[in-house]
This record gives C-alpha cells, structure tokens and sequence, in this order.
C-alpha cells in the first residue's frame, strides 16, 4: 500500500498484542543510544581533543536545530505509513554510522555532520515508536504502556551510561562508540519483534473510530501548524516546555564540562555517574507519573517538571563539586522523568479524534525544540565569557517563565489535562 493512503487497522490476537508490548520496553530500552547518539559524552570527548565550551554548544545546536525542523515533517510521515517498524530500523543504522564519523574526524565541519543526522534521525524515532505504542494499546491503554516504555528508556539510558563510563575508563573514550553501536543493532532486532498485525495504524494517528478518507489529502507539515495554533491548551504546553528546555537542555553537558575542566573527576567517570543518577530517578519518576497522571492528571505532573529546573540550577551553579552530581541530577531526573510520560499522553490526549497526532507531537517537539537547541550554545558562551557558576544560575531561570504560564492558565489546562475519559487502569 502507499504511504499516502489511509491506514488499515491491526487485526493482531491477544497474543500479538502482548509480544508487541513486550518488544516495544526492549526497543524503548536500546533504542536510548539511538536517540542521543554519545549524548553528554560528546562534550567531553571534544574537550580532551582542544575544543572549548563555546563551539562544543555550538555544534550542540547545530544539531538541536536540525532535528527541531525535522519533527513535524517526521510526525507527518508517522501518520500517512504503515512502515513504522522500517523508519525505526533505517534511523537507527543512520544514527550508528553518524556517530563513528566522529571517530575518524574531529574538524568542525566532520562533528557538525554527524550532530545533524543523529538529530535528523532522532526525530523520526521519537514519533515512530509513540506512534506504534498507540497502535498496538490504543488510546485508552497510552498512558500505561507509555509509562512502561519510558521506565525501560531510562533504564536503557542508565546502563548504558554506566557500561559506557566503566569501557571509557577501561579502554578509552572511543569505546563508547561502539557500545552505542551494539545497543543500535539489539534495537532494531527488538523493532523486528513487534508483529507487525499488531499495530492499528488508525489508531496510531488517532482515528480508532470513523476514520474519514476526506481529512487525508491535506499537507502534513502545514497541518501540524496549524493544529498547534489552534488548540490553546498545546499552544500554551510547547510555550511553556520551550522556556524549560531553554535551560535544561545544556545543564548536563556543561555540568559535567565544569566539573571535569576543574580537575574534580575522570572525564567518562564522572560523565557517566551524570547520566547514571538522572535517568535512576527517571525510572521511578516516569512510573510515579503514570500513576498520578491517571489520577490527578498531567496539570500536576507538568508543574511539579518545571519547578524541579530552578533548584537544579541553583545548586549547580553553587557546587561545582564532584559530590554535586547527585542532587544536580537526581533534579534533572525528576523533570524529564515527568515530562517524559506527561507530554506524550497530553498531546495524544488534545488531538484524539483528529488522525493527527503524530504531527501534533511533532509540532510540540519543534516548539520545545527551539528552546532545546539555543541552549547549549546560551549555555556554552555564558560559561566561556561569565563562568560557569552564572551560567547555570541563568539556565535555571528560565524555568519560572514556565511555572508562570502553566500556573497563570491552570483554569484552561486543568480541565484539557484530565486523563479521566482516556486512560484505563495501570494493567490495560
């Protein structure tokens, strides 16, 4: 079939319904290398090669921008394909060979490549597999099963950071590299184990009733636009993540920056306790948001995201410390543990019904990705020029823009926020 046509629903059994969750947590656990490619250790692998904090964020944003423009297109293609699966499996090998380019070079103009594919691909991922979710559970199971699948990401994140600290001790930086490129491969095997019948791709964008053929033709790319703009309740999430992401998104990379540049920790060491102690606190994060959104709603979770990033930058930006990892990050575990639940099942929320949800998620994902990709290179020139220590205390600042927003406009996000009539119990 082409890709332009409407879907077909799954005709999956039970059974194949539950080897698809099952291999989307495996997938959602090594598909973390996926996304991130090197993630926090491409900063400190360029810093032992002479690259100071201003041009690491800036190729840090060269990449963030790439994939802020691709994700709408991205969520557009999501919705129209039945190859879901496919998208997966090429992305992931792109994202692969992106990576070791950096080990053959690190000029400039090499480095900056592979940040744009890696950020290129992982935009396509990230639709893909949220996409597939809501095929295989429908939107009455979404938040539980996405709650699973981001538990399994973080743990994937957590393991992987720590076998990647332990080989770059042990053999060197260049060794992550390759660890990367194995957890690339047992991702796409686990894509391949998801049966194929058990994805409704109606339901993946949103149509599990009275799916219209009319809606179809129109632009992708345009609609996603426009679905944002129209609905105040996701105008008012990807404003409010945006201003989040604004700080958040260089606090890891330049933490580890700092601390490592002050002679207080092993360069893969310390990077990988970084990573190893957020994304703990994201596994529990992400399971307790699944509870509480099926209980209070996603207003709740959202506030408590945005108001963990302004003590994370104040205690950053006062010790710069090697025993400063644990309350930094255990910070940043709270935030993006949150976000990382609540946004996803919001948005497929706001747009069910309308067959565009992966375009709306796309859509939010380029808001907030405007503010993901400024900040390293904010980030990294604020360190360079005033230090860190003012860096991080501007970086966590530009959360309370967030606070204000989803607090000014709780009557009209409360209400839109309500898991209530979508979700079921935790076991759907």
């Amino acid at each position: 079939m082409a890709t332009a046509s409407i879907p077909r629903a799954a005709t999956g059994s039970g059974d194949d319904t539950k080897k698809a969750k099952t291999a989307l947590q495996a997938l959602n656990f090594f598909m973390a290398d996926m996304q991130a490619g090197i993630g926090p250790f491409l900063g400190v692998f360029l810093q032992q090669r002479g690259w100071t904090s201003g041009p690491i964020g800036s190729v840090m944003t060269a990449g963030g921008v790439a994939g802020m423009l691709m994700t709408v297109p991205a969520g557009a293609f999501i919705d129209r394909t039945e190859k879901k699966r496919m998208v997966v499996i090429v992305t992931g090998i792109c994202t692969v060979m992106a990576s070791f380019l950096i080990l053959l070079s690190q000029s400039g103009l090499v480095v900056t490549v592979s940040q744009v594919a890696t950020a290129i691909a992982g935009a396509a991922i990230g639709p893909a597999v949220s996409g597939m979710t809501l095929g295989v559970v429908r939107q009455k199971g979404f938040n539980a099963q996405n709650g699973r699948n981001q538990a399994w990401n973080h743990a994937g994140n957590m393991i992987g950071a720590g076998l990647s600290g332990w080989l770059g001790w042990r053999f060197g930086m260049p060794a992550i590299f390759y660890l990367a490129a194995a957890f690339g491969v047992l991702a796409i095997i686990s894509v391949l184990m998801i049966p194929e019948r058990a994805i409704d791709h109606e339901a993946a964008r949103g149509l599990e009733k009275d799916a219209e053929a009319g809606d179809d033709a129109k632009g992708g790319q345009a609609e996603g636009f426009r679905t944002l703009l129209r609905n105040k309740p996701m105008l008012i999430l990807a404003a409010a993540l945006a201003c989040f992401h604004l700080g958040n998104g260089a606090m890891l990379p330049l933490y580890s920056l700092a601390v490592v540049g002050a002679g207080k920790g092993n360069a893969a060491v310390f990077t990988a306790t970084v990573v190893v102690v957020a994304q703990g606190v994201m596994i529990l994060t992400s399971l307790l948001a699944m509870r509480m959104a099926a209980g209070k709603g996603y207003w709740l979770v959202l506030l408590i995201s945005f108001a963990a990033l302004p003590i994370r930058g104040a205690l950053a930006g006062t010790f710069i410390e090697h025993w400063g990892v644990w309350p930094v990050q255990a910070l940043d575990g709270i935030g993006a543990g949150l976000q990382s639940v609540a946004v996803p099942g919001l948005v497929a929320c706001l747009l069910n019904g309308s067959g565009r949800v992966n375009i709306g998620q796309g859509a939010v994902m380029t808001i907030q990705g405007v503010g993901a990709s400024l900040s390293p290179a904010i980030g990294g020139w604020l360190a360079q020029v005033l230090g860190y220590q003012i860096a991080f205390y501007v970086l966590g600042s530009f959360a309370l823009v967030s606070l204000a927003l989803w607090i000014g406009f709780a009557g009209t996000l409360r209400p839109a926020c309500s898991t209530q009539n979508t979700t079921s119990e935790q076991d759907a």
